[in-house]
């Protein structure tokens, strides 16, 4: 037999597996997401989705947590798309070092995720850096896993975030851990405007 033969043979093969996949695959629902892992990616991969959500004429509403002020390249290209953003603008934990602070701000942005993701007209709802607030305790996993249960049944939601809740990651449909191979950061380069942030 020739190698073109074995070739077609053995793609023939993976297509009928592919295609056996997709036909079994007849659920119509929002699925929760969760990036996390140690390594880079996560925000942006969230956004790379959201970006596709908005390309197909999704809505979509995103609350930034452990995020500051400065310029955020994401939200200046998404915001005049009609996708809103809520962000808890205290910057990161390690700058402010105050957990009252922390958590009051934590808990007044988490009331527009709430508002987002009972929002039926929102398709995909990003929580970004999410799984810090239920490490440190400034939102409740409860109140979190209540909210993803009881969202209307069409809406997508995504968390990101390092070292993600196990109750969480099996609540999740699909989840995708980030893994550092290497890093710029590592090797003393700086972190770059439309690279990095």
């Amino acid at each position: 037999m020739a190698a073109e033969d074995r070739h077609q043979q053995r793609q023939q093969r993976l297509k009928d597996q592919v295609d056996a996949r997709i036909a079994a695959a007849t659920d119509m629902r929002g699925i929760v997401m969760v990036f996390t892992g140690n390594g880079k990616g996560k925000t942006t991969a969230a956004f790379g989705t959201a970006t596709r959500a908005v390309g197909h004429g999704k809505r979509v509403g995103v609350i930034q947590f452990i995020k500051g002020e400065w310029p955020n390249g994401e939200r200046q290209l998404l915001e005049p798309q009609g996708v809103e953003f809520q962000v808890m603008a205290t910057g990161f934990t390690w700058e402010t070092q105050s957990r009252e602070t922390d958590s009051v701000a934590c808990a007044e942005v988490w009331q527009h995720g709430l508002r987002m993701l009972a929002d039926a007209r929102l398709d995909l709802v990003i929580l970004d850096e999410l799984t810090y607030m239920v490490s440190y305790d400034y939102l409740p996993l409860d109140a979190l896993l209540t909210a993803l249960r009881q969202r209307p049944a069409h809406q997508s939601v995504i968390i990101t975030g390092r070292g993600c809740h196990r109750d969480i990651l099996e609540l999740a449909d699909t989840v995708t851990e980030m893994r550092p191979v290497k890093h710029a950061f590592d090797a003393g380069i700086q972190a770059q405007q439309g690279i990095d942030w």
